[in-house]
């Protein structure tokens, strides 16, 4: 798969998906071994002005900083500064939850793989909130679709931010929630636990967390246009325009909304800005145990300890420290994590045994950059683009078998969905969107077709084999009552 034999229906494909997601720009690259061998721009940097995208325009990575959080904590480790099964309460004393028996059994391991057993948490709509404040508003009363149109809805509600480690620590033990079980058993994703992570690093190393991933893992892998602040690209002027989209008389409306969100305590969960180029350097670190060009970021051995899958986080998907690991990839093993928040949807893939990596970036939230780079990485293995590499047998469900399901679900960090019984099927609602396209695969367990992906969802029960929560879209969010 050069530039001359990507196959012309690839780039048909992402065509396809970029004027039907109406996507500003969609930037794409692949390296084999370490060296880029095809990259592709769709779209542009920024619409108005007609400027194109290159592998070395900036864009957000959004969740994806989450692998580096996990890289420094493993080279604090590798120091002899910490250990991943420390407790957390070791380096944040006064970290506090409603279980004080489960707050000290929680240790680095469950933050780095969201085991910890913390629920989705309204934190992070504190610590954006200053931010989010200098977006656009309009005067029909609409707001972005979406999960970032949640998020800003929550953000602009009066409530304190959230701008220190000290507020993020003091606001979350001041929170009234129950913790989904004994550390280790529960996965849930959590910027909470990153945000944490962040906390430890910095008093572990002596320096700002920023400055400690500029430092140690930035500076040695050569990543020179890879800033968590924009104003730091001294001279370097390709950077991608930001763009959210929002509802108005049926219609979708793509506007420029140029105003990078921040959250300075929640740094640590996905505020990083890079490349294409500069991704690609990384994810050397995945495909070549730790090294880049002449610098050993890491440990053979830490790395092994990275892409260990340790608890399922989606069918045939699991946890490591900071990425996925998907262990039966079309026979392979890959290593994956996503990012999305507003103006961002990036997505970063390793295939270590076929020495192929691959990095995907848009500047619109929502829409499939993951499934183009999974298309990508399956063409280039000779299969299908539109192809899934899981499989699965659907079961048949009674519809009182069901009505178990139905009912709200809400978490703190504003997800809301009505989940329903339609014409003998399972139907999720949410913002005025219904998702009908679900299939039953096994216990309490369905596949949701949605924006050219499956997704898991899955039904958790409490000792009386009553639901009380559903696993979707990586957390598990409270049934309502």
């Amino acid at each position: 798969m050069t530039q001359q034999t990507v196959t012309r229906e690839f780039e048909q494909y992402c065509q396809e998906l970029v004027e039907k997601y109406e996507v500003p720009g969609f930037s794409i690259g692949l390296a084999k071994d370490g060296q880029l061998f095809y990259e592709n721009g769709f779209g542009y940097r920024d619409v108005e002005n007609n400027l194109p995208l290159s592998s070395d325009t900036v864009f957000g990575i959004g969740s994806v900083t989450k692998s580096f959080t996990c890289i420094a904590i493993m080279q604090l480790q590798e120091a002899g500064k910490l250990n991943v099964h420390d407790q957390v309460v070791k380096y944040l004393p006064e970290f506090k939850s409603p279980n004080e028996e489960y707050t000290k059994q929680m240790t680095i391991h469950h933050f780095m793989t969201h085991s910890a057993g913390l629920p989705p948490l309204p934190t992070l709509f504190k610590a954006l909130s200053k931010s989010v404040a200098n977006d656009p508003t309009f005067d029909d009363g609409e707001k972005p679709e979406g999960d970032i149109g949640l998020v800003q809805e929550e953000a602009n509600k009066k409530q304190s931010s959230v701008d220190t480690y000290e507020e993020l620590i003091a606001d979350i033990a001041e929170q009234e929630f129950t913790l989904l079980g004994e550390p280790g058993t529960q996965f849930s994703y959590s910027n909470d636990s990153y945000a944490l992570l962040g906390t430890i690093i910095e008093r572990v190393s002596g320096v700002t967390y920023e400055q400690y991933i500029k430092d140690y893992i930035l500076v040695p892998a050569g990543m020179k246009n890879s800033v968590f602040h924009l104003e730091e690209l001294d001279g370097h002027d390709d950077i991608s325009c930001l763009y959210n989209s929002r509802k108005k008389d049926d219609k979708t409306i793509v506007f420029e909304s140029n105003n990078p969100w921040d959250a300075p305590s929640m740094r640590a969960a996905g505020f990083l800005k890079s490349t294409v180029n500069d991704m690609l350097k990384y994810a050397e670190i995945y495909r070549n145990q730790g090294r880049v060009g002449d610098a050993q970021i890491l440990s053979p051995e830490s790395v092994e300890a990275i892409t260990t899958p340790y608890i399922e986080c989606d069918k045939d998907r699991y946890y490591g420290y900071g990425v996925m690991v998907t262990p039966d990839y079309y026979g392979y093993k890959l290593i994956d994590h996503g990012g999305a928040i507003k103006g961002v949807a990036a997505q970063l893939h390793i295939l270590p045994e076929v020495g192929l990596t691959g990095v995907a970036f848009a500047n619109l939230a929502g829409v499939p950059s993951t499934k183009l780079l999974y298309s990508a990485f399956a063409n280039y293995l000779g299969k299908s683009i539109k192809d899934s590499h899981t499989s699965y047998e659907e079961v048949e469900l009674s519809e009182e078998e069901l009505n178990q399901y139905v009912g709200d679900y809400a978490s703190g960090e504003g997800s809301k969905y009505t989940v329903a019984v339609e014409e003998g099927k399972l139907a999720v609602k949410a913002e005025g969107v219904t998702i009908a396209d679900i299939k039953p695969i096994g216990n309490d367990t369905f596949i949701v077709a949605f924006r050219e992906s499956e997704l898991g969802l899955r039904f958790v029960r409490d000792e009386n084999n009553t639901v009380i929560r559903a696993a979707f879209g990586f957390r598990q969010i409270p049934k309502v009552e």
